[in-house]
C-alpha cells in the first residue's frame, strides 16, 4: 500500500538533495567561532533517507545553508533504533564538523530499552538545540464504535482491546502503555515491523486502536478511513484543531511527544555550539519553515543549549520509567 505522506516526504527529500552531495572531510583542529566552518559540516541522520527525521534535517539545514553559505553534508546512518548513527557522532572528534540529529528514541528511550548501549545519551553529547516536537495521534477505524477517548476507555474496561504499534519500544508503543496505566485499562499490544503494516491491520480490523505519528495518520484521516480521538501534546495540533488532547479528554497532564534535537560530540567548543544554536533558531523562526513543519504535524521549538541539556535529562528520567513499567526490551 502506498500512502500520500510518503510522496510528500520524497518530494521534500528530492528538493533538498543538494545537502546529500559527498564531500571529503579534511582533518582539522578545534574550530573557532570566528572562522567556523572552514570546511563541510557533516550532519549524521540516524534514520533512512526520506523518513521524517531525514526530511526535517534537510529542511532546517537547507535554510541554514542558504543563510550562511555553509556546506552541510547529510549522512544517513540507520539501524538499531537510531543508535548506530548517534554512536558515530559520540565517537567523532569534537571539532564542530560532525553533528547528529537525535530524537526521543535514541536519546531518551533506548538507554533503558536496550540492555547495552554504545554511548551515554547524557554524557557523550553536547546539546545544541531542540529542533521540533510532534505528538502521536490516537486513531481508530472510521467505522469503529469508539468516537471519543471515553468510549474507548469504557470498552477496554469491559474487555481488553488490541493496540497496534510500529514496533516494541517505539514512542507510539510506550505512549499506549502510559495511557493504559493512566486509564486503568488492559490491552493486547500487537507490534509490527514499521508504521505502514500497523496501519494496514488497523484498517483491516485486526486491531482496535493505534497511537500513530501525524505523517502516518493524516492521509487516512483526510481520506475518511480513520478517526482521530485525541493527540498527546499539551496543546491541540493545528493540523487537527478539532481533535482534543488526551489531557482534555479526562487525563490532566498527559503528554507524550516525538522530538528531534541537534547534538554534537561531548567537548565541542561552546562558541561553536552557540553559533550553531543561533543559526538553527533563525531557521526555525522563518515562516515557511513553520508552514512546512506544520504540514507534517511538527512544531518548531528552538531555545538554548542549556534548555536542551535540561530537557534531555528530564526526558531520560520520564521515558526510562515508562520503559521499565512496560517491561519492554530489545535485545
Amino acid at each position: 500500500m502506498t500512502f500520500p505522506h510518503r510522496r510528500k516526504l520524497h518530494s521534500w527529500a528530492s528538493a533538498l538533495l543538494c545537502l546529500a552531495l559527498p564531500a571529503v572531510m579534511a582533518a582539522a583542529g578545534p574550530a573557532r567561532a570566528d572562522t567556523y566552518p572552514s570546511q563541510p559540516v557533516r550532519l549524521v541522520v540516524p534514520f533512512p533517507p526520506a523518513g521524517g527525521t531525514d526530511v526535517l534535517s534537510r529542511l532546517v539545514f537547507n535554510k541554514v545553508g542558504v543563510a550562511t553559505h555553509w556546506n552541510v553534508v547529510v549522512e544517513n546512518r540507520a539501524g538499531a533504533g537510531g543508535n548506530i548513527g548517534l554512536d558515530v557522532v559520540a565517537k567523532a572528534k569534537p571539532d564542530g564538523y560532525t553533528l547528529g540529529m537525535g530524537q526521543t528514541a535514541n536519546l531518551a528511550i533506548n538507554p533503558t530499552l536496550y540492555p547495552k548501549m554504545p554511548y551515554d545519551a547524557v554524557k557523550d553529547f553536547t546539546p545544541v538545540v531542540l529542533v521540533s516536537a510532534q505528538p502521536v495521534v490516537l486513531i481508530v477505524r472510521a467505522d469503529s464504535p469508539y468516537k471519543t477517548v471515553a468510549d474507548l476507555v469504557a470498552a477496554a474496561k469491559a474487555k481488553p482491546l488490541s493496540m497496534a504499534s510500529a514496533g516494541t519500544g517505539t514512542v507510539g508503543h510506550l505512549t499506549g502503555e502510559m495511557f493504559a496505566r493512566r486509564a486503568g485499562i488492559k490491552m493486547l499490544h500487537v507490534p509490527y515491523k514499521g508504521a505502514s503494516p500497523a496501519l494496514t491491520d488497523l484498517l483491516g480490523g485486526q486491531t482496535d486502536f493505534y497511537f500513530a505519528t501525524p505523517p502516518i495518520a493524516m492521509p487516512m484521516i483526510k481520506a475518511g478511513k480513520i478517526r482521530a480521538l485525541a493527540v498527546t501534546s499539551a496543546k491541540r495540533l493545528p493540523l487537527l484543531a478539532a481533535v482534543p488532547t488526551v489531557a482534555e479528554s479526562g487525563f490532566a497532564g498527559f503528554q507524550a511527544e516525538d522530538w528531534k534535537a541537534l547534538v554534537a560530540p561531548a567537548g565541542t567548543s561552546p562558541d561553536v555550539v552557540k553559533r550553531l544554536n543561533a543559526e538553527v533558531n533563525k531557521a526555525l523562526a522563518q515562516p515557511d519553515t513553520l508552514s512546512k513543519m506544520r504540514e507534517e504535524g511538527s512544531e518548531p521549538r528552538g531555545g538554548t543549549p542549556q534548555d536542551l541539556a535540561a530537557f534531555i535529562k528530564s526526558e531520560n528520567t520520564r521515558w526510562s520509567a515508562i520503559v521499565r513499567e512496560s517491561g519492554a526490551r530489545v535485545e
